[in-house]
């Protein structure tokens, strides 16, 4: 083999190499979402009717009172946790499911927010939020329902 060829395969087998390992790393950067809610709020609630009320087939927590969605910004950790555990869907089919929604005159997403610690003041001061973050930002402003 000559001196150039294997240079060039040793350069591309390190570079495969850095972006598998880049790959693994960013595994690892997911975060675990958990479900929070004003801590007002007495309802159960389980993966179905947290699921309905992100996707805007209901308006109310099982116990009736109004639910008020909060959503991370696309491309957040536990945002992506959140929809692929909570509601059994990628961001792709996300974005069709409320495309149709808004075309047809039907549900608007939730709000969205930037990060963990937005989400969290917003769920803390409105009655009736419901909102995920990553399982280590967790205070007692807000109660955990679905970790």
């Amino acid at each position: 083999m000559t001196s150039k060829l294997h240079s060039l395969m040793h350069g591309c087998a390190m570079t495969l190499g850095l972006g598998l390992g880049l790959l693994s790393a960013s595994g690892l950067a997911l975060a675990d979402a958990v479900v929070i809610v004003h801590p007002s709020n007495a309802a159960a609630l389980d993966d179905e009717s947290i699921s309905k009320i992100f996707l805007g087939q209901t308006k109310t927590f099982p116990g009736g009172a109004e639910a008020v969605p909060v959503d991370q910004k696309e491309g957040a950790a536990a945002r992506e946790d959140f929809n692929g555990k909570v509601l059994k869907k990628t961001s792709s089919q996300l974005k069709a499911l409320w495309a149709r929604q808004i075309f047809t005159g039907g549900a608007k997403p939730p709000k969205e927010v930037d990060g963990d610690d937005a989400v969290l003041k917003f769920v803390a001061s409105t009655p009736g939020a419901i909102g995920y973050i990553e399982s280590g930002k967790v205070n007692a402003t807000v109660k955990a329902v679905k970790r």
